[in-house]
């Protein structure tokens, strides 16, 4: 009698697991579009653009979630984190004299759970430095995670160059 109940109970964890993975990847769980989501995800992209336009670093950097799990890959070079990413940031947008295109191209807001966002877009930022124009045409991916707080901080990004064929 034992042995059927452990081995009922084992069929029922088993089963349920599989359920629930399932579900986890319908509609209710990896496919949900969390609409509302998407929108505060878009606010959130406005805001560290305008940051950015602003010349207000203290704002940029203020929406990533710097800490351990923080991690960025840029250009090629092996991973860096948080301590790396914010330096560059301040040292570059700090330069910035005027921020004279930050377009977004194709960009792609994929909401996970409700928590968690991938943004990837294609840039096409021109920014003044002194007398000088910088054109960044890049491939751009940032992993959002919703903090404790309800705001969507930044926990990974990605650049790399967008070929542009001519």
């Amino acid at each position: 009698m034992k042995k059927l109940l452990k081995v009922s109970l084992a069929y029922i964890l088993i089963f349920g697991w599989g359920f629930s993975t399932l579900l986890a990847q319908n509609g209710s769980g990896l496919m949900a579009e969390y609409p509302e989501e998407k929108e505060e995800i878009k606010q959130t992209m406005n805001e560290i653009v305008e940051s950015v336009k602003a010349g207000n670093i203290d704002k940029l950097i203020s929406f990533h979630a710097y800490g351990p799990k923080f991690t960025e890959f840029k250009q090629g070079a092996p991973r860096n984190g948080g301590e790396e990413n914010e330096a560059f940031e301040r040292e570059v947008f700090g330069s910035v004299k005027e921020a004279v295109k930050m377009d977004a191209k194709d960009m792609k807001i994929a909401v996970y759970h409700g928590n968690v966002a991938v943004v990837t877009f294609h840039s096409d930022f021109h920014l003044k430095f002194e007398e000088n124009v910088a054109v960044v045409n890049d491939q751009i991916s940032l992993v959002f995670a919703k903090n404790g707080n309800g705001e969507w901080k930044i926990v990974h990004e990605h650049h790399s160059p967008l070929s542009l064929a001519e």
